[in-house]
């Protein structure tokens, strides 16, 4: 795997990764491994930049699926890469393909990845404060179920993302938050108000029954191995990947 701070692990056949910084061909200020193509960067250091990450974990560049993310509760089932078609906007991707890796893209936002590897369905979630509260995971969960996953068979995987004693939110915000998903409810370092969108997520997937899960110990607004827009704002994004064997 590219990058020396990317965190990789494989559960019964389910294959979860996700990427740092490095490793890339992107300039400043989104050197190196910037895998997203909405943020300013030369579209093709970018498409560069995803065969690298790929290549890098034995998989197509061309049978990732990626998402036009809008911090909403949208979730596409989807059986093969989206080819000419438009990319929806959605903030979840689920398969039951295994040859398809689903990937989410994130700078301080929740990757959420998830598998059932007895079933052979797979999703990626993207999880901002907005898509949290909507229920954009409980919804991919949802889906999953739909197509034959078991809550209790499924492995769930967070990554890098900002932590609540680093994302600061105003008083009434946090209360807003908090009112949706109590576990969210967080106070910064410095004694300010804040939400932990990983722990408003992990509490969700305890409800539904998902009980196998991990989260990564990085936040992104502390690492400088990691993107984060709320540190630089203009910046490259991380992605996690997801597949089965």
């Amino acid at each position: 795997m590219i990058g020396h701070r990317s965190e990789t692990s494989t559960v019964g056949g389910a294959h979860f990764a996700f990427t740092d910084r490095w490793g890339g061909v992107s300039a400043v200020p989104y050197e190196e491994l910037n895998l997203g193509g909405a943020v300013g960067d030369d579209p093709d250091a970018v498409r560069t930049n995803r065969e690298l990450a790929a290549k890098s974990l034995g998989l197509d560049p061309a049978r990732v699926v990626w998402m036009n993310q809008v911090h909403g509760p949208d979730v596409a089932v989807i059986g093969e890469p989206w080819g000419d078609r438009p990319v929806p906007e959605v903030d979840a991707v689920v398969t039951t393909r295994r040859s398809l890796a689903l990937a989410v893209l994130t700078a301080d936002c929740t990757p959420v990845l998830l598998a059932d590897p007895v079933a052979g369905i797979a999703a990626a979630a993207h999880a901002g404060r907005p898509g949290m509260v909507a229920g954009v995971v409980p919804a991919a969960v949802a889906a999953m179920v739909e197509l034959g996953a078991e809550p209790g068979r499924i492995v769930a995987r967070t990554g890098p993302a900002v932590c609540g004693r680093c994302y600061e939110v105003p008083d009434e915000m946090r209360a807003e938050v908090a009112a949706v998903e109590p576990a969210a409810y967080a106070e910064t370092s410095w004694g300010t108000p804040a939400v932990d969108v990983t722990a408003g997520v992990h509490a969700q997937l305890e409800r539904l029954g998902v009980c196998d899960r991990a989260q990564s110990p990085v936040c992104t607004l502390e690492s400088g191995d990691h993107f984060s827009y709320r540190r630089d704002r203009i910046t490259g994004r991380l992605a996690g990947y997801v597949w089965l064997d």
